[in-house]
């Protein structure tokens, strides 16, 4: 029998929403490009950046301000850490292990890397999935803190977000509470892959698509979109009975989206292929 190539995600992604490592799962989808990654390696060296900043904090239990400031002088000033806006699309910035070594990347990625340290301090962040611009928050009973890890860890403001929103969309979308929304860790895996998913379409390398796809399915199998999005990939690829049954998948789940009709005849034309097993 061939081994399960996304046996080690699908280990991970079996964990609850509390047990789940989002740093190791995190460096579980960088080993689909580095098959020999030791991720024990990494997960030590983001115990010593959290080390580091216990190093500067006082002893005594600390406001979360005076945390976020010790972390934001250990990553963004000590070591560099800073948002890649002259490669923003190299696939590299969305790679944990690729994001610690050369010390760049692209939002979601050092918000991974930052909320990883700061759980190791003791300090809860959560994942914001801000269109077009991951963020992370600290939130209590008495307060809500907005960071930009992309930023050096900058606090958002109401205004400087409505600002970020503007900028991103103009005025395709409007400035709303909501935006601020957390996100499970699940979703944040997610994102991560569906931004390996674009990196991989723009350079149309359909074997690594598809792998993202999957792996974005493994969390959430059912979305119509998915379906539609791996049955062009296979298509691509000519694994053309397995195009044929996401596209079925695809129309069984949405059969009024406004693009069944294009399915429906890819399907008409897939009908036509000579069988291709793959």
């Amino acid at each position: 029998m061939t081994a399960d190539p996304y046996e080690e995600y699908r280990l991970a992604l079996e964990q609850t929403e509390d047990a789940l490592d989002l740093g190791r799962a995190a460096l579980v989808i960088a080993r689909a490009e580095y098959p020999q990654l030791d991720i024990g390696a990494y997960l030590a060296r983001i115990d010593a950046l959290a080390a580091e900043v216990n190093k500067h904090l006082p002893g005594d239990e600390s406001a979360p301000e005076r945390s976020i400031a010790t972390l934001n002088y250990v990553l963004f000033q000590r070591y560099g850490y800073r948002g890649n806006r002259d490669q923003y699309f190299d696939a590299r910035n969305s790679f944990l292990n690729d994001v610690i070594d050369r010390r760049t990347g692209i939002p979601i990625t050092l918000s991974v890397l930052y909320m990883e340290v700061a759980r190791r301090i003791g300090l809860p962040l959560l994942g914001v999935g801000f269109p077009g611009h991951f963020l992370v928050k600290y939130l209590d009973d008495r307060q809500e803190i907005v960071i930009d890890p992309f930023d050096g860890g900058a606090i958002k403001t109401a205004d400087s977000l409505r600002q970020l929103i503007t900028g991103l969309y103009g005025e395709a979308l409007t400035w709303s509470p909501r935006l601020l929304d957390s996100v499970t860790k699940r979703q944040i895996l997610r994102r991560m892959l569906n931004n390996l998913k674009f990196i991989y379409f723009k350079e149309r390398d359909f074997a690594k698509a598809l792998a993202a796809l999957d792996r974005m399915m493994i969390a959430e199998p059912n979305l119509a979109g998915d379906l539609r999005e791996r049955g062009a990939v296979y298509q691509a690829l000519e694994y053309f009975p397995q195009a044929k049954a996401d596209f079925e998948a695809y129309l069984r789940l949405a059969p009024d989206a406004p693009d069944a009709d294009q399915v429906r005849d890819q399907l008409a034309n897939l009908a036509t292929r000579g069988t291709l097993l793959h």
